[in-house]
């Protein structure tokens, strides 16, 4: 095997598979909803999708808008108690049938849940049918040989949960000290301070 070679031809996939995205109307629907949310964020997914669901609600809090990631299956152990009127879901599974996210849609309506956005590939998703807006990560190819690992299907999920989570930051005019506000303990807060105290200051003017 030339690995060098097959290391090459699997990132390129991932950037191809990054770079067919389409961004439609749907897109600005989901940004419309995360914006107009006077609850929380509320993010879910099962296996890898739910790694990148939990990204995306840490993004989300440090760049201004409160999220919290949700497991499926602790939703249906008392865990969706943590949803209140006035949130928002965003939903991930690249086949859109993962039993436990599709159950837990529709316990979450019951619950007053009501604006459920999905990241979902496949046609046939159940997910489609269930959600009020569909963020299409389009036909994806998986590299793995088998063609089952999910790689590129979550390099598009994490890809597009970003493009998300900066839009939506920029709509709001988040600054850079409202970005600092939340990094207090890290190198990215203390660059923003350390920035802040060196940048010049504008003379006052007595009138």
């Amino acid at each position: 095997m030339d690995i060098q070679g097959r290391a090459r031809e699997i990132i390129a996939a991932e950037a191809a598979a990054i770079s067919a995205v389409q961004i439609n109307d749907s897109f600005e629907r989901a940004i419309a909803a995360l914006e107009s949310c006077l609850g929380k964020i509320v993010t879910t997914g099962m296996g890898k999708a739910g790694l990148i669901a939990r990204k995306f609600a840490a993004v989300l809090c440090s760049t201004g808008t409160p999220a919290v990631f949700l497991h499926p299956g602790d939703a249906a152990h008392g865990d969706l108690g943590v949803i209140n009127n006035g949130d928002c879901l965003v939903a991930f599974s690249t086949s859109g049938k993962t039993r436990e996210v599709l159950e837990m849609i529709q316990q979450s309506r019951s619950v007053g849940l009501t604006t459920i956005i999905a990241m979902t590939s496949h046609e046939d998703s159940g997910l489609r049918r269930v959600t009020d807006i569909v963020v299409d990560m389009g036909y994806v190819e998986e590299p793995c040989p088998l063609k089952l690992t999910p790689t590129s299907s979550i390099a598009v999920m994490a890809a597009l949960s970003d493009a998300l989570a900066l839009v939506l930051m920029e709509r709001k005019k988040i600054t850079a000290e409202d970005f600092g506000l939340r990094h207090h303990g890290g190198y990215l807060g203390q660059s923003v301070r350390s920035s802040s105290a060196t940048a010049p200051r504008e003379k006052s003017v007595r009138l």
